[in-house]
């Protein structure tokens, strides 16, 4: 394995097991869920620059205005579609409702303002930056042939929602493979697109979780 590909096995490897703590029904909640939530982010946002040997163009911003309102437009769409599936799989599945419940209820007890703030500032572009700037872009480069960035966004998505199997949450670990599924298909179009996909993570989290609630 090259270094590289090392590299990115144990920072997989660490979001793996930070997804397990934060979420797995045997960890969650010791200690509070959003103060593992801050600290994950700044672990894997510390590994994806260390590891990322070109960190500079990870902050390259072309056509800033559009990346903004790209991003803004991203988000509101994602918001829609979530909102869709969710009278859907309610009127399908009869866990489903609960399960979305589940997910709302990590935030009780917690200051509205507060989870939002992390969301916008933190978490979401933390998230974005280490999982379609980090992983995906370096598995575009270790694939080889002329799918890899397709290669490499399929298997990112894939990881992605993997990580939040230990919820047992099914719609949690749906939600996880369409949003990114939707940002990793983007990023495989145009990866100069980061800044807005980083814009969108940060907004989706917000609307859906505090903001505008499904």
């Amino acid at each position: 394995m090259s270094r590289a590909g090392s590299k990115l096995t144990a920072a997989v490897a660490a979001a793996a097991l930070l997804w397990f703590y934060m979420f797995s029904p045997w960890t969650q909640g010791r200690p509070n869920f959003w103060l593992v939530m801050s600290c994950s982010a700044v672990i894997l946002t510390s590994l994806a620059l260390t590891f990322t040997p070109d960190r500079k163009e990870l902050f390259r911003i072309e056509r800033p205005l559009f990346q903004i309102l790209g991003g803004i437009a991203l988000a509101l769409a994602l918001w829609g579609i979530f909102w869709v599936g969710d009278k859907l799989s309610s009127m399908m599945f009869d866990f489903a409702r609960p399960e979305v419940d589940a997910v709302y209820s990590m935030k009780n007890g917690i200051p509205q303002w507060s989870i939002a703030a992390l969301l916008l500032v933190l978490i979401g572009p933390a998230e974005e930056l280490f999982w379609r700037g980090y992983v995906q872009r370096t598995f575009s480069r270790i694939f080889k042939g002329r799918q890899a960035r397709f290669a490499a966004f399929l298997v990112t998505t894939v990881i992605y929602a993997l990580v939040h199997v230990w919820s047992f949450n099914f719609m949690l670990v749906m939600a996880a493979l369409v949003a990114g599924a939707v940002w990793g298909f983007v990023y495989m179009l145009c990866p100069k697109a980061l800044p807005a996909l980083i814009v969108s993570h940060a907004l989706w989290d917000a609307l859906v979780f505090v903001i505008l609630p499904i």
